[in-house]
């Protein structure tokens, strides 16, 4: 597919507070890849690599990744400060422009993570009580049948 390798990733980070090591004004140098050839596979593979470097020295940060309302794994590369992300579309479904991934830490993504669930439809007490009617139901006319 032509185009799909003038792809720009706006890379955004959100580091409030990380539970495994918190990073303290963090300066994010971005790079990305895409696969340029549309021939030998069937869909274009995307990889953003990002190199984190925090003022008060932390090492250890452990990252998620949201593209377009997807979240994804972020691996820590074998370098310090490295960390990578990496997700698929299908060549009909991917498009030149901008992809913008967003970096959360794990403060951070737990809050996206219970923003995004609107819980269930009907409460589990609402559903065994209709439950609970239903096989009372079917056997108290099951009993009356028996009875006749």
């Amino acid at each position: 597919m032509a185009g799909v390798c003038d792809v720009f990733l706006a890379v955004l980070v959100v580091l409030a507070g990380c539970s495994a090591e918190p990073c303290t004004e963090p300066v994010i140098v971005p790079s990305y890849y895409t696969t340029p050839d549309a021939v030998i596979s069937s869909e274009v593979v995307f990889i953003v690599e990002i190199s984190l470097s925090c003022t008060n020295g932390a090492q250890n940060v452990a990252l998620y990744a949201d593209v377009n309302g997807k979240q994804f794994p972020v691996t820590r590369g074998q370098d310090v400060g490295r960390y990578q992300v990496s997700w698929s579309l299908e060549h009909k479904n991917a498009h030149s422009g901008t992809y913008e991934v967003k970096f959360f830490d794990e403060e951070s993504y737990s809050l996206l993570r219970k923003g995004a669930w609107n819980g269930p439809w009907v409460s589990t007490d609402v559903l065994a009580a209709l439950i609970g009617i239903l096989v009372y139901y079917t056997a108290y006319t099951a009993k009356s049948n028996i009875q006749a």
